[in-house]
């Protein structure tokens, strides 16, 4: 008879199973990932999430900078959703200005490191643009 628990048993069987089945999770990072997406047109995010749905409402670019600010306040932790959304504000018409006070705002609601990190993720895709 086995002094092991069967459910432990149960658990480092399962964990053995998915550590064969995949890559090494601890050199994994999800640095980049944006770059799998595409920008969409302007037009496109427009149709979709601006006047296109209802001509009275948001244009693309309010929501984006909206988007943008739920992402900091929840403490900037969406690091590639925060980099996808600054480019597609960019995309949108947004002006450097426009983007970092949106972030500064949002330093007196989600606190000033968030605002910091946000501010950093920000300026790596602003700066990439001005390279390109």
């Amino acid at each position: 008879m086995s002094d092991q628990n069967p459910f432990e048993a149960m658990m480092k069987m399962s964990q053995d199973w998915a550590k064969s089945m995949n890559f090494d999770m601890e050199a994994f990072t999800p640095k980049g990932f944006e770059n799998l997406w595409p920008t969409m047109p302007k037009d496109a995010m427009e149709m979709f999430f601006g006047k296109g749905i209802n001509p009275d409402g948001l244009d693309a670019k309010t929501r984006l900078l909206l988007t943008l600010a739920g992402l900091i306040v929840l403490g900037a932790q969406a690091e590639a959703q925060i980099r996808l959304t600054v480019r597609h504000l960019v995309e949108a018409g947004a002006t450097k200005q426009e983007i970092a006070e949106a972030i500064a705002q949002m330093g007196m609601f989600a606190g000033v490191p968030a605002m910091t990190k946000a501010m950093e993720l920000a300026n790596e895709v602003l700066q990439k643009d001005d390279d390109a």
